[in-house]
């Protein structure tokens, strides 16, 4: 039914719909809208629309000669027609001289009745095609060309029409209703991180304080730790003390043999019950008994019985008698490496037990003081230099070190959740409730698949690995002028969401993969359509609630993808 193309339908302004009273109106030119009526009310004369200083006589309008530069005389011909159409969107306007003028119609107006008003290219008037997509009514082909006549199928085409709309709002009123629920989750997610965020503060600065305290408290049992003499248990400073360190080693193990000692001679004796068991038992059965289990254990024993074994060595265990006995021969005398004098470095201060207690407690501690400060300056060795630290520094910096990994984790944490919280997720923070969510469509020898906000992916249905079509990187907006294809899934003409995804894997002698995912109002989230563009270079046609806009739809404001 011809002459339908992106320019023919680029001329399609949206649905009208006109009050009870418009029946009532004075007869308006053929071809004439509503919403033009007002130029054509002078019953003697006529104003070009565009060019005001230009009058024609009325009986001239629609004469099938174009009078107007901007073809307002003609609105019901094709007279006019080789002049540039206007664009719904743009305001009419005329040039003329080295100009192109443009049209100040939109086009030729089809009343419709019974379905909806529209307008048809002043191209398609009178050229012998029943244009029924725009001008159910024939009005179009009111002078017959060739003989042809256009019955009206308003009525048939608006029941149909009627009833896929019915449908198409239902499926509207879905996704609307879908993409409040994503809203609200967005918004209790938005929320989640902004609560976070000021627990996180709270703990980082309690924690703060904490790791403070904690430094300083290291420091100074660092600092009263140095002014500790090292104590050995016999002469000889650091002999004595490797002599204390290896008899409590070799006291440990002793007991640890005793134990296994004893662990032993239970398990032996429990051996020697479980042979006389099975002694007896193959003694006493009776062969006749035709019990294969039983034979089989006899046999088994039998087997086991038959085994060289070697028998215990008294010898070792009067050795080990003799080892454990701390008062055998053989035992190491601790008395010769241990005593119980102070060690080396404390006879310097020996002379303290000549002094009063009150006198000795007061130099004692300025000796401590005077000693750290000796320590610190470099003038006397830290006693502590060549053996590991005590246990008190030991867990006061592991406490330190604890305190400081959990600030550090919390800090890298809301440092996180604040670069979260400053992302651009799309209208009303909607894409965060997708955030992560994947779809897929097949599409014969590949699988493709589509991450909200994180990647796209390329999967072979043969084998081999998946192939990286790029990772998000922001939210954009692009204007798209598409055919809507009769299903409703597609783009359609207007201000369009677009997620771009780039540094995807390589392509073989080519640039790294990158797709752009354009979105469009639907009922649930489906790719419908992956194209190559170029190479390595892909778009996708996603539908999703989340890009719904009702209030616009209604206010003949947008397109209505479903």
């Amino acid at each position: 039914m011809g002459h339908t193309n992106l320019s023919t339908l680029s001329l399609v302004l949206p649905l009208l719909f006109f009050s009870a009273n418009a029946a009532s109106e004075a007869p308006r030119p053929r071809g004439v809208g509503p919403e033009f009526a007002k130029f054509y009310k002078d019953a003697e004369t006529f104003t070009c629309i565009s060019n005001p200083s230009i009058k024609i006589p009325i009986a001239r309008v629609n004469d099938d000669f174009c009078d107007c530069p901007d073809g307002s005389d003609e609105p019901g011909t094709s007279a006019c027609s080789y002049i540039s159409p206007l664009s719904p969107q743009q305001p009419p306007k005329v040039r003329v001289g080295q100009f192109v003028e443009t049209l100040a119609l939109p086009g030729f107006y089809c009343k419709n009745k019974g379905h909806q008003p529209g307008y048809l290219p002043f191209t398609n008037v009178n050229d012998g095609i029943c244009d029924y997509e725009l001008c159910c009514d024939g009005s179009d082909e009111w002078e017959g060309v060739g003989g042809v006549k256009c019955e009206d199928r308003c009525a048939k085409i608006g029941k149909e029409w009627r009833k896929q709309d019915e449908i198409r709002q239902k499926s509207l009123n879905a996704a609307n209703q879908r993409r409040k629920e994503l809203v609200t989750e967005a918004a209790r997610l938005k929320k989640e991180v902004e609560d976070r965020i000021q627990t996180l503060k709270t703990q980082i600065q309690g924690q703060e304080i904490k790791v403070s305290d904690l430094e300083k408290s290291l420091a100074d049992i660092e600092r009263a730790e140095k002014g500790k003499v090292v104590k050995s248990a016999g002469k000889g400073g650091k002999l004595g003390v490797l002599s204390s360190l290896t008899k409590e080693r070799i006291d440990e193990l002793t007991l640890n043999v005793q134990r296994i000692r004893q662990e032993r001679d239970a398990a032996r004796s429990s051996l020697d019950e479980l042979e006389g068991i099975m002694r007896r038992f193959k003694e006493e059965y009776n062969p006749n008994f035709n019990d294969e289990g039983v034979k089989r254990a006899v046999k088994a024993w039998e087997d086991f019985a038959a085994q060289d074994r070697p028998a215990p060595v008294p010898a070792h265990d009067r050795d080990l008698d003799e080892i454990l006995n701390p008062e055998s021969e053989s035992a190491i005398k601790w008395d010769d490496f241990l005593d119980t004098d102070e060690s080396d470095v404390d006879v310097l201060y020996q002379f303290e037990a000549y002094l009063p207690e009150p006198v000795r407690n007061w130099v004692d501690a300025k000796l401590r003081d005077l000693r750290i400060i000796l320590i610190e300056n470099g003038i006397l060795a830290d006693p502590h230099t060549d053996s590991a630290e005590s246990k008190a520094v030991t867990d006061a910096r592991s406490q330190l070190t604890s305190a400081q990994a959990e600030l550090s984790s919390d800090k890298t944490e809301l440092t996180n959740h604040e670069e979260d919280l400053a992302k651009e997720y799309g209208p009303d923070d909607v894409f965060r409730a997708l955030k992560g969510q994947c779809i897929e469509k097949d599409s014969g020898e590949y699988t493709y698949e589509f991450c909200f906000l994180e990647r796209t992916t390329q999967k072979p249905k043969r084998g081999g690995g998946n192939t990286g079509m790029g990772n998000f990187v922001r939210i954009e907006k692009i204007v798209v002028d598409e055919d809507l294809p009769a299903d409703g899934k597609g783009l359609g003409s207007g201000e369009r969401y677009a997620l771009q995804y780039e540094n995807g894997q390589h392509c073989w002698n080519g640039p790294n993969r990158s797709t752009q995912v354009v979105l469009a109002c639907a009922e649930k989230d489906e790719i419908w359509k992956i194209i190559e563009q170029e190479k390595c270079v892909y778009r996708m046609e996603v539908g999703t609630p989340a890009v719904c806009e009702p209030k616009k739809a209604a206010q003949g404001k947008g397109h209505d993808e479903l």
